[in-house]
């Protein structure tokens, strides 16, 4: 008989994390302490326990404000080298100890500059970080391999000097590119210049589209600037017809398109319904979606502010959408095809990780 289907369970199985945030997942403590270290002022409170569940509870709130105050903390506590290392590291260690055995975390370097560390000191440091947490996380017995991705801030300008950056550090594990911030009035067509210096330099980038914003924001991701995955993507549902008479679907364009090009969509269930996407993870169109078998991923976005890991997000879908190992294998699989790595090294992982780990927990 196949393993039963637990968080625990779900936590000793093989995952990947597409679309996971870097200051968005730091441990409390290590917010209070860096707090501490910096002289940074403002934290709510120094109980590690009360501080958590203050971010939790924030995200909950459905007021934005509310939400991106804590993302104020977190970058405020971010600013200096040691800081961003081991920030870097925990984030690795944490993921490895939940059972990600690839992951490309992103972070927006811009938001670390406030007290005068340059671009380039900003990556170095991270990418200390991450290839430290790498090996901690060997010495505990956890295999992980982490890429990351940049982030320019759609609201600001720089876009292009974000993805020089990328390109620039790609060979010490600069996966890729991406667009954050708000969607609605800075659309993604705004910096075509910017995707077209990617497309040139053959380097790799997705979009945050088609959560807060809707379809057009999906369409101008992927026809405009040629997005190779679509960051939550959510709305995309909304170019699909369900009928009620017998629960067939009818494909817009848009919606067809994105299924039969393969393009990824890097849904984050929890913090859909924090922002707003979806009103209950029973409505999320992540069931139907999967259903249509368009090219699903599953996705943390930030584990601090949504109090979730990937094995909870798992857990949660199973519980809600009658999933099993098969199932959670088909979204790990999907991630990692659709990871920003070479050919070579995701077969790998698929034929000698992914695959042995889920065949064991399903036998």
């Amino acid at each position: 008989m196949s393993t039963p289907l637990t968080l625990e369970t779900i936590r000793s199985a093989p995952k990947v994390l597409l679309h996971d945030h870097l200051d968005g997942g730091l441990r409390p403590q290590t917010v209070i302490e860096l707090a501490d270290a910096s002289g940074y002022q403002g934290l709510p409170t120094t109980d590690a326990g009360v501080l958590g569940g203050w971010f939790r509870d924030n995200a909950n709130s459905g007021s934005l404000v509310r939400y991106l105050e804590g993302f104020a903390h977190t970058c405020g506590v971010m600013q200096d080298e040691a800081a961003l290392v081991r920030v870097a590291a925990e984030a690795v260690e944490d993921l490895a100890a939940d059972g990600v055995v690839y992951a490309e975390i992103r972070y927006a370097p811009e938001l670390n500059t406030a007290k005068g560390l340059a671009l380039e000191q900003v990556v170095e440091a991270v990418q200390e970080g991450f290839r430290l947490g790498e090996r901690r996380a060997a010495a505990a017995g956890h295999r992980i391999r982490v890429g990351t991705l940049l982030c320019a801030m759609r609201q600001n300008e720089g876009w292009l000097r974000i993805a020089e950056l990328a390109v620039r550090y790609r060979d010490l594990g600069v996966a890729g590119f991406d667009i954050a911030g708000p969607e609605a009035g800075f659309p993604p067509s705004k910096g075509r210049d910017t995707f077209e210096y990617l497309r040139q330099q053959n380097a790799h980038f997705t979009i945050h589209a088609g959560e807060a914003f809707g379809l057009p924001s999906i369409w101008e991701a992927i026809q405009h600037c040629g997005a190779e995955r679509l960051g939550h993507g959510v709305r995309i549902a909304d170019d699909i017809k369900v009928s009620e008479a017998d629960g067939t679907a009818e494909l817009g364009r848009l919606a067809a398109y994105v299924r039969d090009r393969r393009i990824p969509l890097e849904m984050c269930p929890t913090s859909n319904l924090q922002t707003g996407a979806a009103p209950t993870l029973a409505d999320h169109p992540i069931g139907l979606l999967a259903k249509l078998r368009f090219r699903v991923t599953v996705n943390t976005d930030n584990r601090l502010m949504s109090d979730c890991s990937l094995s909870s997000e798992f857990a949660a879908l199973a519980e809600t959408f009658g999933y099993g190992w098969a199932d959670l294998r088909w979204f790990t699989i999907n991630a990692m095809k659709s990871a920003f790595l070479g050919f070579d090294e995701r077969l790998a992982i698929i034929d000698e990780v992914i695959k042995p780990g889920y065949a064991a927990l399903s036998a």
